[in-house]
């Protein structure tokens, strides 16, 4: 479903991802894993078509993202960077709003977005008084609008409490096991990587050091390097 090959990017000096080549499968769900700076959120920012790769080239679905971005991207969701709201307005209008910037969805798909995350009971509130989990799940239900088949999450945990974390996780098995969804997740937790993804990429100041499944990262006695994040 995705190509990565050779993508380089390099802001003024600094190497912020150095020849990068991966294939994520459709149907898994794929980790990105490594410690803040070690080229993860520039990595979707490709995919997404919203950073320009120095060197290199990005494929979904076979079509080149930076060559026909519009199309790459029909039928992606994610979760990049801070979600952006309308604090003053209620989750529902926030995400009619969302909609009418392209084909209009009916009130049913909305409905069953905000069902899927778990936000009927508040999605009338103004998003001022929401939870930062409740955004994240806001955020994700603004990302099912268009009815992807692959999502992107960017450090979906992050700044959540325990509750927020294990309701997260719920939430993205789901996407994959109950609507069939390639999720690709960025995080610098060693263990959201395990629980959650068939397989990862490692990587390390920009540059790939494993790819692969998990039991063959950890079966390996010598292994040739020594992994360090988050737990």
């Amino acid at each position: 479903m995705i190509r990565l090959e050779h993508l380089s990017k390099t802001f003024k000096k600094r190497v912020a991802l150095e020849d990068l080549s991966l294939e994520i499968r459709a149907g898994e769900i794929f980790g990105l894993l490594g410690h803040n700076g070690a080229g993860k959120s520039t990595t979707l920012g490709m995919l997404l078509g919203q950073i320009y790769p120095t060197s290199g080239e990005a494929f979904i679905r076979g079509v080149s993202v930076q060559q026909n971005r519009q199309k790459a991207l029909d039928k992606v969701g994610a979760i990049f960077e801070e979600p952006a709201f309308h604090d003053y307005l209620s989750g529902w209008d926030n995400l009619r709003i969302l909609t009418s910037y392209s084909a209009r969805l009916p009130d049913e798909e909305l409905r069953e977005a905000v069902r899927f995350t778990g936000l009927e009971k508040r999605i009338h509130d103004p998003v001022w008084v929401y939870s930062h989990g409740m955004r994240q799940r806001l955020a994700l239900a603004q990302a099912l609008l268009p009815r992807p088949d692959l999502i992107l999450l960017d450090e979906p945990a992050e700044g959540l409490d325990p509750e927020g974390i294990y309701e997260m996780r719920k939430l993205i098995v789901r996407l994959n096991r109950e609507r069939g969804m390639t999720v690709v997740l960025s995080s610098h937790l060693l263990a959201e990587v395990e629980q959650l993804c068939d397989r990862v990429a490692i990587l390390n100041q920009g540059r790939l050091i494993f790819e692969g499944r998990w039991n063959e990262l950890t079966a390996d006695p010598y292994p040739a390097h020594r992994l360090e994040v988050d737990d």
